[in-house]
């Protein structure tokens, strides 16, 4: 424990440190709310929801051909042109556009019209107009699919509120919305989660590979179930085909107060602010959306008792969300007694000429909250892991925590390893483009499939 951190600190984070114990018990309660998720009797009033994702097929790697993507994720939105050349040669062009903020809470109508918009724009600039090509839409928040083209908002998450779209078919507002324009040729083939669009991306070069996971704005993981346990799939029992994809839903996990034991009073503050409160309670433990804020909840506590900087706060680490979650990541990256990027952090927040114990305990703080997300993280895929009772596994991850936190990797494969039967294999692999080459890959099968009917 460093020696130059004030006690009072180590007391503020104390409740951010979960033992091997607690993670134990996540484990048990997760599973116990997966298997609610996935049986029929049970679902409805599951927390984890466990949806059918409609995807049966992983990719075989001899997918082919030319598949428009859409990719609305939270933070970002991007138009993919994915060209399937061969099983080692992916071309993908891509452009992200710039998301105006007034959409994410303004009519659904105006926010469908924007996508559809970007997509007129993006066929033009490479000549598309004219070519009839299929379009795989990453949708990154909690769907109920009804069919691979089919999938109903549940609620919105990750700070959106957009009116008149939960309940709905979002393929047919998207669908619509190209159609009003009349410019473009474009056919919605499929719907999918950005938790499987990582899978399939991953599965194109790792056959292995039987789990997603994006802990990056929001945080969720999928995986593949025997379809026979999917019981909410209305063929689960007649299916020809063994496996299906389960869009877990898991940042919801918590929202029936299992997990109280491993939330703080800043999760609390944090939680009463969001637009979304007593909702995502697990993913407002883990993802990017939070965990800077968590940080900036600690730090003017402790500013304000007067444990660190003095006791002088600036104006600017006063706002709500003023602490990036980035600037983990630049705390963190310094090497012990180096403070290069943590200087770099605090003179963005109007903090100067503050101490080395600050500097010391701010990094503590943040390793605090870096850490609880890993293990909750960890604790998950080991109860999906468990689940499908498996021995060997690859997962597919994506996400802009997993990939900028310069130790996140390594503690989730820590803990990993802690919490695993001896024995177990597995691989974390970064997913490239899930949401791009992903969608394109579960467009394929859906071009496929129907071309079969």
């Amino acid at each position: 424990m460093p020696s130059l951190v004030h006690t009072e600190i180590e007391t503020a984070v104390k409740g951010f440190l979960i033992d091997q114990e607690k993670m134990t018990e996540v484990v048990e309660r997760m599973t116990k709310e997966i298997k609610m998720g996935l049986a029929k009797d049970t679902h409805a009033r599951a927390v984890i929801k466990c949806f059918v994702s409609h995807v049966q097929d992983l990719p075989t790697g001899k997918e082919r051909g030319k598949y428009l993507a859409l990719d609305l994720g939270g933070s970002n939105f991007r138009v993919l042109l994915v060209n399937l050349i061969s099983s080692s040669d992916v071309e993908i062009m891509s452009k992200g556009y710039n998301f105006p903020l007034t959409l994410m809470s303004g009519s659904g109508k105006a926010l469908f019209d924007f996508l559809a918009e970007s997509l007129s724009e993006f066929c033009h600039t490479h000549g598309l107009e004219n070519e009839s090509l299929p379009l795989g839409f990453t949708f990154s928040f909690p769907l109920q699919q009804q069919g691979l083209s089919k999938g109903i908002l549940v609620a919105w998450t990750k700070g959106f509120s957009c009116e008149g779209v939960v309940g709905k078919n979002v393929v047919t507002l998207l669908q619509e919305a190209i159609d009003r324009r009349g410019d473009i040729k474009i056919n919605t083939v499929a719907i999918l989660n950005d938790t499987v669009g990582t899978l399939m991306s991953c599965a194109f070069y790792h056959p292995n590979c039987r789990i997603g996971l994006i802990v990056g704005t929001g945080s969720n993981a999928c995986y593949v179930e025997k379809t026979v346990n999917a019981e909410c799939f209305e063929g689960y029992q007649t299916s020809p085909k063994p496996s299906m994809i389960i869009n877990c839903e898991w940042g919801a996990f918590g929202d029936n107060g299992v997990l109280e034991f491993v939330r703080t009073s800043y999760d609390k503050i944090v939680d009463k602010v969001t637009p979304n409160p007593g909702k995502q309670t697990f993913e407002k433990c883990i993802s990017g959306m939070y965990m800077g804020e968590l940080v900036r909840l600690v730090v003017i506590d402790m500013i304000a008792k007067g444990f660190m900087f003095h006791g002088i706060i600036s104006e600017k680490i006063q706002e709500r969300w003023s602490f990036k979650t980035a600037y983990i990541s630049d705390v963190e990256s310094d090497a012990p007694g180096e403070y290069r990027n943590c200087n770099k952090v605090l003179s963005e927040l109007g903090i100067l000429g503050c101490q080395e114990p600050d500097k010391e305990a701010l990094r503590y703080i943040c390793e605090a909250v870096s850490s609880r997300s890993a293990k909750l993280c960890a604790c998950g895929l080991v109860t999906i892991i468990n689940k499908m009772n498996i021995n060997e596994v690859v997962i597919g991850i994506d996400g802009s925590v997993y990939r900028f936190h310069p130790k996140y990797h390594d503690m989730l494969q820590y803990h990993m390893k802690k919490l695993l039967k001896p024995g177990v294999k597995f691989e974390l692999i970064v997913s490239e483009d899930g949401s791009g080459r992903g969608a394109a890959l579960v467009a394929a099968t859906a071009v496929q499939a129907k071309s079969k009917l």
